[in-house]
């Protein structure tokens, strides 16, 4: 091989090595347009990431909302059933009063004759029951004699003169108040000092 024909060769290779100058405009252009494609792709997810986080944490936000609802609901349903449990209970209770109360008058007047019969041993028995079973419940009378007249506690239908006492004392208790826990359950009835 001359020369000449080795040199045009390595020309040639050269040549087929190398790209044109067109084609390298070409290949940077194409490297542009994927490195702002990558980018934009890349801006793309980081938005969607972002919207996504958004979506969660408003989810979370109105589960959260929805389970305080639900633990407020559950509080509430139980306030209700308590006071109505103690509504009804004081309701029966309340009914039950006029019995204690003849009970207590037929205690607190039979002679001690009739104390000694086998059947007034069975009424004080059941006296006691009835007694106990308000007890069970939290009820408990109102001391009311020698006490000083309370509005909310007492119901004074007298007033009369008692020599030695300060006014506004209850001096006789016509008919026994009651208390469940701390609420009134009736008034007693008495009499105050003038």
């Amino acid at each position: 091989m001359s020369k000449n024909q080795h040199d045009d060769e390595l020309d040639k290779s050269d040549t087929e090595h190398k790209p044109a100058p067109a084609q390298e405009g070409e290949a940077e252009t194409e490297q542009v347009i994927d490195a702002v494609s990558a980018f934009e792709e890349e801006r793309d997810v980081e938005q969607i990431l972002a919207e996504l986080e958004a979506q969660a944490a408003e989810y979370l936000d109105g589960w959260q909302r929805a389970r305080a609802e639900l633990a407020n609901y559950k509080k509430r349903m139980e306030r209700e059933r308590e006071t109505l449990a103690n509504t009804l209970r004081g309701d029966v209770i309340l009914a039950l009063l006029p019995v204690l109360d003849d009970f207590d008058l037929a205690m607190n007047s039979q002679s001690d004759d009739i104390a000694s019969l086998e059947w007034a041993g069975g009424i004080a028995l059941i006296y006691r029951k009835l007694q106990n079973l308000l007890t069970e419940f939290n009820v408990t009378e109102i001391e009311a004699l020698g006490q000083p007249f309370a509005p909310m506690m007492h119901d004074a239908v007298m007033q009369r003169e008692e020599p030695g006492v300060e006014s506004g004392t209850v001096v006789e208790v016509i008919r026994k108040g009651y208390l469940i826990g701390e609420k009134v359950l009736r008034p007693s009835m008495v009499v105050v000092a003038a």
